[in-house]
Formats: structure tokens, C-alpha cells, sequence
């Protein structure tokens, strides 16, 4: 499918989308049908180890940061990194209350901002749709990962067949008016191309989908 019914839009209006829906955002998992368990699923397709290092691009409250503490331990380190303010207080707010101290948060666009050392893993959740320049940041992001780690996409997408066609038209409305993915595009695709190893298994009838690449332990020319 080609991205004829779909505009990228500008990063500050995202950012103000996200800043203005922040308070509710648990919502949107209700009103998307988000299947039970799928974030705890995503996290483990990464295999941390306790001690290991983690970039979460688009982390956004923080709804991720209990299992990635959970994987890489009080030893390892989480970084998330989200473009909306207004989402990453709610993720600080987070961190205070369960008095984590291994996980920084910045306020940066994904595709500016770099680790201080390469990360045993990089996960996008429900965010890679939302970014006007996703290949870039997946680029930027596959980069910062260690050789033999695992890039994790978590999203969804349009169930496969004459469902999908159907619920094409609504994915466009409703995205529009709330978080703004663009239901056109195919991660899985541009995540496979880097990876020599590349698995991805769909959820909910194929609405959702988690996709693994490695990060290859030699340079791919």
C-alpha cells in the first residue's frame, strides 16, 4: 500500500498531540484493543541480560520502563528518549515513585540524540509509526546497538486480506485524530533489510505484530 491518503506531519505538531493526550494515554490501549501482555512480549524478544544497556526510542510514559527494569536489572541502564515533554513527566513521575535510578530520560528527537556507549538493545513501541522519519531514526538507532543485539518494532498495523482494505479508510480517521500513525508503512520491511536474522510474529489476527532484527557480529557491505 502506498502512502496516498496520508500526510507526515511536522515533529512539533506530534509533539504537541503528545503533550495534550499525555494525562490519558492509557486510554488509547483500550480504544486499540492493545492485547494483554504484548508489552512484557516485546521486552523479552530484545533477550536482556541483568546488567545490560537498553535505548528505548519513543518511550513516552514510561508504560515499558517496568519490564525493561525487570529485564536489565538495578545493574543495567535504560535509556528513553521521546520528543514530548508532557509524556516524559509522566515517565519521571514513574521513576521517582518506584525510586529507580538506572534510567535516564531525555527530550530529544530519536534521530538527534545518540547513547554515550552502544546499548545491548533498542526497542520501539508504538512509537515507530508516529515518526515522519522513521527510516532515519531506525538507522540512527541501528547504529547505536551492539553487534549480536536485538532491535525490537512493537506496533500495529492493518490485518492482512479484505479486513485490512476495510478498516483502511477508519485507520486513517482515528489515527488522524489521536496518535498519528501512519498505517501505510511496513517496519517490518525496513527492519528486515538490516538484519541477517529477522523474525516477526502478528497478534489480535494480525493487527499487531512484534518484528526482531540482530545487528549482525560482521559489517554487512
Amino acid at each position: 500500500m502506498r502512502p496516498t491518503n496520508w500526510i507526515d506531519y511536522d515533529p512539533s505538531f506530534i509533539r504537541q498531540r503528545y503533550n495534550d493526550i499525555a494525562s490519558f494515554f492509557p486510554f488509547f490501549e483500550l480504544l486499540f484493543l492493545l492485547p494483554p501482555g504484548i508489552r512484557r512480549k516485546a521486552v523479552r524478544r530484545l533477550q536482556l541480560r541483568p546488567g545490560d544497556s537498553v535505548l528505548e526510542i519513543g518511550c513516552g510514559t514510561g508504560r515499558n520502563l517496568p519490564f525493561l527494569r525487570e529485564a536489565v536489572g538495578p545493574q543495567g541502564h535504560i535509556f528513553g528518549v521521546d520528543v514530548s515533554e508532557g509524556m516524559l513527566s509522566k515517565a519521571r513521575q514513574l521513576c521517582t515513585k518506584r525510586k529507580w535510578k538506572n534510567v535516564t530520560l531525555i527530550h530529544s528527537d530519536a534521530s538527534s540524540y545518540t547513547v554515550p556507549n552502544a546499548v545491548s538493545g533498542v526497542i520501539f513501541s508504538l512509537s515507530y509509526a508516529t515518526m515522519p522519519h522513521h527510516k532515519e531514526v531506525l538507522l540512527h538507532a541501528w547504529k547505536q546497538l551492539q553487534v549480536g543485539g536485538n532491535l525490537v518494532i512493537m506496533d500495529a498495523k492493518l490485518p492482512p486480506g479484505i479486513r485490512g482494505r476495510l478498516l483502511l479508510p477508519y485507520s486513517v480517521w482515528i489515527m488522524k485524530r489521536t496518535v498519528l500513525g501512519n498505517p501505510f508503512i511496513q517496519p517490518w520491511k525496513e527492519l528486515a533489510e538490516l538484519s541477517e536474522q529477522f523474525k516477526i510474529e502478528e497478534l489480535l489476527f494480525g493487527s499487531y505484530y512484534i518484528c526482531t532484527g540482530r545487528k549482525p557480529l560482521a559489517t554487512v557491505p
